[in-house]
């Protein structure tokens, strides 16, 4: 029985393993290797203390008393740009929807519940879900998966993950595990994209990784055609 159950789980053991090689393959020393953290790692940490520095919870907290909506999201959207996290056509498309009053007031008060608000991440992202779909919009639509995933992503990589579909679901084939992807947002895609990252931290814990950083740009590496897979 043990043997049969060993002999089913080998293809995935396989497949995860091969996965580990093509990462080690472009980054000799792993998460820790000086090419990753050029490469991958170090504009996504520069966006997360910049986060920090202008919209650390206290300093948020005051831009809303005094209803600085407009720079809040500003801020949030001037952080953003200097990465290469969301497509031009999602840049634009929350740029327009944060131009209006209402809109920068909506995305700044839901953007704060989201990163900092108390209760389960669960519900906090599925208001944001709700925030994110209400925002105004001109030509694009405003609700996709990373322009959703982004702000907390950035914000604190220690709770949030970023999402990017395509490349996500390519990475989840080669190392065979069940991403249970469903286009429009929800809990259960975002749940089981957690499952993916931890399984991932358990693969690779070797090569310690720090936070969701680690793990997205791990996936980013599996799935992205920057980065063609190796015999």
């Amino acid at each position: 029985m043990k043997s049969e159950l060993l002999s089913k789980d080998e293809p995935f053991q396989k497949a995860r393993k091969c996965c580990i090689k093509k990462f080690i393959y472009y980054f000799k020393k792993g998460y820790q290797d000086q090419k990753y953290i050029d490469w991958e790692l170090q504009y996504k940490r520069n966006a997360h203390l910049q986060f920090q520095e202008v919209l650390n919870r206290r300093t948020y907290i005051n831009l809303l008393k005094e209803k600085e909506y407009e720079q809040i999201a500003l801020f949030a959207v001037r952080i953003e740009a200097k990465t290469n996290l969301l497509f031009s056509f999602e840049k634009i498309a929350l740029r327009d929807a944060i131009k209006s009053p209402g809109g920068a007031k909506t995305f700044a008060i839901g953007l704060y519940d989201y990163i900092y608000g108390e209760d389960s991440l669960q519900h906090r992202f599925e208001r944001f879900v709700q925030v994110i779909s209400s925002l105004p919009r001109k030509q694009t639509r405003v609700l996709t998966w990373p322009l959703l995933t982004v702000f907390g992503f950035i914000a604190n990589p220690d709770e949030h993950m970023f999402l990017k579909p395509r490349v996500t679901q390519k990475a989840a084939e080669k190392y065979k595990f069940a991403f249970h992807y469903k286009s429009r947002p929800n809990w259960e895609t975002y749940q089981s994209l957690f499952d993916f990252a931890k399984q991932i931290e358990r693969d690779t814990k070797n090569y310690s990784p720090k936070d969701y950083i680690d793990l997205q740009s791990f996936i980013w590496v599996m799935g992205s055609e920057e980065y063609p897979d190796v015999k």
